[in-house]
């Protein structure tokens, strides 16, 4: 037998159509190739999400018959590797370099830092990554669901699911997630309109070629409990289905009778794996029957001052974290729907055309009750066991109904000697929002009279240190309030990454796209408010612009430049008041971002580092220019710039580690507030995160992270605190989590999770008024068990 050379080298920057032909080469020659290779390497698709390949070239084949003095050609299988927390490059097709050629921070979070954390939904991922934080809500309204704010501006409006715009104000649960994409930065230009400081999106799990599946079962304190399932089997060599399945029934650490029930499927088919024409279909279905935490009063912590306790400094006990000042009737009911279908073709060698359409549904039936810590009647102000406080039952049906198709072309062509990777695209769009308002009935049955400026109501008041659940009901019914929201898209885009040589490249690509807004709402029965209805419409250009310098080929330094718009009524609502900034004749708010980096792959390309420095500005906000005549103008501006640095990857194949360390400044630059040093309001200076595994030769694997979060500003002015204030910040602070892990056989092994393992007490969200806040979980513990089948 002749003697047989090879080599092996990195293969993990292919893009994927140069993956799908070798894929296709290497299915046509696999079982020559591992008799004469030896190696116990399977053929694998792109769509198998994984993040590195292995090429192996054989100059001979002992399996095959050669003719005598025959050239055999190159063979190349490609193999699949654990990449673990190593980020692979984005799933859209919009991005065409590997992530470390990308002129932008991106954080990737995949599936097993998921795993690995216990992480069940998009709150608990995005800890994975610094400069983000969570808002609780107005006053009188509690924000539900994913209320992220990125890099000090709300980004709730700006999260996607496989590039398509996902809205609604609901927790989104990872069962059926591949990875988490952080994009930070002005990104109009991929996205349309959004948050001035980037988006995120989440990749859902597609059908792969083979027979892989696994199972988990989670049991926990505090009365938690979780299954899940990922089945994957193929149909024959080009074909497979999938189907992922989740049920949930559990308690919130630290709270009384708090509850997060839901259960979800979502089964996928696809035909053409590993062939020029590859089709996709998938269904997700989500249902959520939970009893929701409207917080606890901030009386008692550092900061509170209310004027009516000065006799006792302002402020009285702390209450126990534990009580509900909710009814058991209240609810956040939640049923979602998603169809969608993907298409992809491979015209030529380096051209592919994608197709993606989406038709999804949401709708949120909630009640939930706010405390209001402000709101305190205190009958004899030495003796807090005689307070009460007042609370509020509040609600809403909201239904939220997507329609997309995207069209997409890349092309990677050689043009005047040039390399160029080309994408380009066309997106239409049509978001709803249909929401009907609920109010609370109280009267002399169930409330108390108060009498305010003369003028008599009746309020729902609990005891502040013993509220009862089963208290005197208060029903939530519609108020006959109804608002109407729709918002059309249709857009262009086009990116072009040129290579000039192995060192210099440059990123540019445009966005033109056209809205429209209408709006409709009817006040509640009973009121004198005339009906609004509004409409608008506008074009948005949008770009961006980068340089990159590759100084060796597992390294980058850049120069970036991007903006961003969001216009009136981008999150369906509009307005006939001329001093709102929804008011259809106003101009869009216009961001606008600069950002220094530089991305390293070291370690054999299996750790991937990033620095970042950047600035972003926000204009056309709208301010009050005069608060005797309520004029307002739209010039406004703020401001964020820092310093954020990350890692994520393998140190050595059994160490894992991801965390991120971010530096923010925020001001107020023009404007009423720009005199008093204003700041942009839940923005902490710093912001750091770090989760590490070791996996032990014994089956052991150990792992820990810690999570940092500066002081908050709960206003935006850091003016001096008057006597009637209260709450002024949210106070910084530190948790630590820990996993242990163990495998009993390749096949079934246990994960031990303990949460908050110092027991920190700290504030998780807090509302614009401060005078309510989410507990962050306490310390608690989850026993999974996972199996593969």
């Amino acid at each position: 037998m002749a003697h047989n050379t090879t080599y092996i080298k990195s293969r993990k920057h292919l893009t994927a159509t140069r993956q799908a032909s070798i894929t296709h080469l290497a299915t046509a020659t696999s079982a020559a190739a591992l008799l004469a290779l030896g190696l116990p390497v399977q053929a694998q698709s792109p769509a198998d999400g994984t993040a590195t390949t292995t090429t192996t070239t054989a100059t001979t084949l002992a399996a095959a018959p050669v003719a005598t003095g025959a050239t055999l050609k190159e063979v190349k299988v490609e193999s699949s590797r654990d990449a673990g927390y190593q980020p692979g490059a984005p799933s859209s097709p919009k991005y065409t370099q590997p992530l470390v050629d990308t002129p932008q921070t991106i954080t990737v979070i995949r599936k097993e830092v998921l795993q690995d954390q216990a992480a069940t939904t998009l709150t608990d991922a995005l800890r994975n990554t610094p400069g983000i934080t969570f808002q609780l809500g107005e006053n009188g309204n509690t924000a539900t669901g994913d209320a992220v704010f990125l890099r000090g501006y709300d980004t709730q409006g700006s999260i996607f699911v496989d590039g398509v715009r996902d809205v609604g104000t609901i927790a989104r649960d990872m069962f059926n997630i591949e990875q988490v994409e952080v994009i930070k930065g002005p990104a109009g230009a991929d996205i349309g309109r959004g948050a001035p400081t980037g988006y995120i999106n989440l990749s859902s799990k597609q059908p792969v070629r083979g027979d892989v599946s696994s199972a988990s079962l989670s049991v926990g304190t505090d009365d938690q409990k979780r299954v899940t399932a990922d089945i994957n089997r193929s149909l024959s060599d080009t074909s497979a289905v999938r189907l992922n399945l989740m049920a949930q029934n559990s308690g919130t650490p630290g709270r009384d009778y708090v509850r997060d029930q839901r259960w979800g499927f979502a089964p996928s088919v696809a035909f053409g794996l590993g062939t020029d024409t590859r089709t996709t279909l998938q269904y997700l279905h989500m249902d959520q029957s939970n009893r929701p935490d409207g917080g606890l009063p901030t009386t008692g912590l550092a900061g509170y001052y209310l004027a009516q306790l000065a006799a006792r400094g302002g402020t009285g006990p702390k209450v126990d974290t534990s009580n509900y000042y909710g009814w058991l009737s209240d609810h956040d009911d939640v049923k979602a729907d998603q169809l969608t279908a993907r298409f992809e073709r491979d015209l030529a060698p380096g051209v592919t055309l994608r197709n993606l359409t989406r038709w999804g549904r949401s709708t949120q039936d909630l009640v939930l009750t706010g405390a209001f810590s402000s709101g305190l009647i205190t009958p004899n102000v030495n003796d807090p066991a005689t307070w009460t406080m007042r609370v509020l039952p509040q609600g809403k049906h909201q239904r939220n109904t997507v329609l997309a198709n995207q069209t997409n072309l890349t092309a990677d062509l050689d043009v005047g000697g040039l390399r160029h990777n080309v994408t380009a695209g066309l997106e239409l769009g049509r978001e709803e929002q249909v929401s009907r308002a609920r109010a609370a009935v109280i009267d002399a049955s169930n409330g108390v009279r108060v009498v305010s400026n003369g003028t008599a109501s009746y309020q729902s008041y609990v005891n502040l240190y013993n509220p009862d659940p089963n208290r005197a009901f208060v029903p939530v019914v519609d108020s006959g309030a109804r608002t109407e929201g729709k918002v059309s898209t249709a857009a262009l885009y086009a990116f072009d990454t040129v290579e000039f040589n192995r060192q210099w490249q440059l990123n540019g690509g445009l966005r033109y796209e056209h809205y429209r807004t209408d709006f409709h709402s009817v006040a509640a029965t009973g009121t004198t408010t005339a009906p609004v209805n509004a409409d608008g419409s506008g074009n948005l250009f949008t770009g961006k612009l980068g340089l990159v310098y590759k100084p060796a080929d597992n390294g980058s330094i850049y120069a970036a430049y991007a903006t961003s718009a969001k216009p009136p009524g981008s999150d369906f609502a509009l307005s006939t008041v001329d001093a709102n900034i929804n008011n259809p004749n106003r101009d869009p708010q216009k961001a606008r971002t600069a950002e220094l980096g530089t991305k390293w792959e070291v370690l054999n390309r299996q750790l991937t580092l990033t620095a970042a420095a950047f600035r972003t500005e926000n204009r056309n906000e709208q301010v009050v220019v005069d608060a005797t005549t309520n004029e307002t103008l739209q010039f406004g501006k703020t401001r964020v710039q820092g310093l954020e640095l990350s890692a994520a990857g393998q140190i050595t194949p059994a160490w894992q580690v991801i965390g991120g360390v971010a530096r923010i400044d925020t001001k107020i630059i023009e404007g009423p507030s720009a005199q008093n040093l204003a700041v942009i309001r839940y923005s902490p200076k710093l912001t750091a995160t770090l989760w590490t595994t070791y996996k032990l030769p014994m089956g052991l694997t150990v792992g820990g992270g810690v999570r940092y979060v500066d002081t908050q500003m709960r206003s935006t002015s850091n003016a001096a605190i008057t006597a009637t204030s209260f709450f002024p910040k949210v106070p910084s602070y530190t948790v630590f989590d820990a996993m242990l892990g163990y495998e009993i056989n390749r096949n079934v092994s246990l994960q031990l999770n303990v949460f908050n393992l110092a027991d920190k007490f700290y504030l998780a969200r807090v509302n614009n008024a401060g005078n309510r806040y989410l507990l962050g979980a306490p310390r608690s513990a989850l026993l999974t068990a996972n199996v593969k089948f």
